[in-house]
């Protein structure tokens, strides 16, 4: 009888520390915002503490459709920010993109927030813009989860934003009824509006508003070049970095060609589903998303891109960043190796010098001898490795050192560019869907270097990570981590970054080096020359 007394006491003495242990990580994982309070969840062995799905805007649907953010709406309780919200409204295109997110809704402005469990003060904070072309990605990600920044005492952020014909559509009844003669640009609002949200709330996990770095890759990269200037964004910015590309070499058009084309699309939607409609406007927002999205899916207009809207982004970015106007904050930038492939020059042709120069006339008749001169090659090594330079010079490169050099020259602040060189693992077999045999990239392709830099290869199950892998992730993402927390990359036991301004960049690889880069703006000069 007294064995069972003192196993009932011990028993409801391990059940009170059970329930107080339970209230003690429930109250870890709570957080009061402006909006409410919000419930979330901790992670890496309770390392972190996770909120997903927040809204920092109203959802854009109805009337809202083709408007700016609105602030979202407060609540009364406590929310959930277990779960990761909707992602905005895409089509399913790219096979690396793992997404945890709760489906596809025009409503889906939430962003996600990792901090530290143990509660601290003035954290730097990350703010992630995801890529993906402007046409599909979404904050769950499994590549850009923020655990694992957060872990380094980085208060990580990522964003859900407006794509495609929801994001980025102009057309001149827009612009004529938004009281800045434009429209458009509504990707970067929704960015910018998460920027103010992070100001207002941020501190509430630890982070410090004023020690903000917003990042991004592609799509992402192309982002942060814009909210560097945009007189919306910039005073939330006090540091950026881009992964592979800018608004600095194309891809920026003007209004007009903007709204030319929004009259082409809407014109298109109607006539395909044998609408006609006095009111345009109003007839393309009376569709479901998914109508919208299939209508313009079907008639080819997937792509959409950025425009000089008077509002967002009241010139060309090339003028802005010349003349000083942006965030005057530290910059580090810089692309991969190999983000396009020596095959999209060559075509079916073999590397041999004969087919190259012969690729290169049918593809320049113009200025032939000039991309020669810029791009030569005298083996068939060489020739892959030219036309693998001009793809990805013309894909995405050039604009990336354009971005790097204007700031250089424009802002006090320290610049750092970089080449990512590390090849990837091959896709794991059963993630491999396509008919042909993989086979070994000659450089580090377009995205490849964000799971490293978030140290995220164990989240993302689609490669076959090596112990090499481990080691540049390391690397990485230790160059990022000192660069959000102090302006600088460098560390201890890293191989020293040398800024831009010294006229050289960091080769990143599992020992990284720094390079000149005479070679680089050589080339790059002729380039723009050619462009212009």
């Amino acid at each position: 009888m007294q064995f069972v007394k003192a196993y009932l006491i011990l028993f409801t003495l391990l059940g009170c520390y059970t329930t107080s242990a339970n209230s003690q990580e429930k109250g870890n994982a709570l957080v009061r915002i402006k909006q409410g309070e919000l419930s979330g969840s901790l992670e890496l062995q309770k390392q972190v503490r996770a909120f997903k799905g927040i809204p920092y805007a109203a959802a854009p649907v109805g009337d809202l459709r083709w408007q700016p953010p609105q602030q979202a709406a407060v609540w009364h309780g406590t929310r959930n920010a277990q779960y990761f919200g909707h992602k905005c409204m895409q089509n399913p295109m790219f096979s690396d993109m793992q997404f945890r997110d709760a489906g596809t809704s025009e409503d889906c402005l939430f962003l996600n927030v990792w901090t530290p469990a143990k509660k601290a003060k003035n954290l730097p904070v990350l703010v992630y813009f995801y890529g993906g072309g402007f046409a599909a990605g979404d904050g769950s990600e499994k590549r850009y989860d923020g655990a694992n920044m957060a872990k380094q005492g980085i208060v990580t952020v990522t964003v859900n934003y407006r794509l495609g014909i929801f994001g980025l559509f102009a057309h001149p009844q827009l612009s004529t009824d938004s009281g800045y003669q434009g429209s458009g640009n509504y990707t970067f609002m929704d960015q910018a509006a998460a920027l103010k949200w992070v100001s207002e709330n941020i501190q509430s996990f630890g982070g410090d508003p004023k020690r903000v770095t917003i990042a991004g890759e592609s799509a992402g990269s192309f982002s942060v070049s814009a909210l560097m200037a945009s007189p919306l964004s910039r005073q939330y910015i006090n540091g950026a970095i881009g992964e592979s590309g800018s608004f600095l070499a194309g891809r920026l058009n003007s209004l007009e060609v903007a709204e030319k084309k929004g009259e082409e699309v809407a014109k298109s939607i109607l006539s395909g589903l044998k609408l006609s409609a006095k009111d345009t406007i109003s007839a393309l927002k009376e569709l479901s998303a998914q109508e919208l999205l299939d209508a313009a899916t079907k008639a080819k207009h997937v792509w959409f891109t950025a425009n000089v809207d008077n509002y967002v982004i009241p010139k060309t970015l090339t003028q802005m960043y010349a003349q000083g106007d942006y965030a005057k904050v530290p910059l580090l930038a810089g692309n991969n190796s190999q983000e396009g492939s020596y095959q999209s020059v060559l075509g079916n042709r073999s590397a041999t010098v004969e087919n190259y120069k012969q690729a290169l006339e049918a593809r320049y008749p113009n200025i032939y001898g000039k991309m020669l001169e810029l791009y030569p090659a005298k083996n068939e090594e060489q020739v892959k490795d030219a036309a693998q330079a001009i793809a990805s010079d013309e894909f995405i490169s050039l604009s990336t050192w354009n971005w790097m050099d204007l700031v250089t020259q424009t802002n006090s602040q320290a610049t750092f560019f970089y080449n990512y060189t590390h090849v990837r693992p091959l896709m794991k077999a059963e993630y491999w869907s396509n008919s042909w045999k993989q086979s070994a990239a000659r450089g580090a392709t377009h995205s490849a270097e964000i799971e490293y830099a978030l140290g995220n290869l164990d989240i993302n199950p689609l490669y076959e990570w090596k112990e090499q892998d481990y080691k540049v992730s390391k690397i990485v993402q230790q160059y990022f981590a000192n660069f959000i927390k102090t302006g600088n990359p460098n560390g201890k036991g890293l191989a020293n970054w040398p800024m831009f301004k010294h006229n050289q960049q960091l080769i990143i690889n599992n020992a990284p080096f720094a390079e000149n880069v005479d070679y680089l703006r050589v080339r790059y000069t002729g380039l723009n020359k050619l462009k212009n």
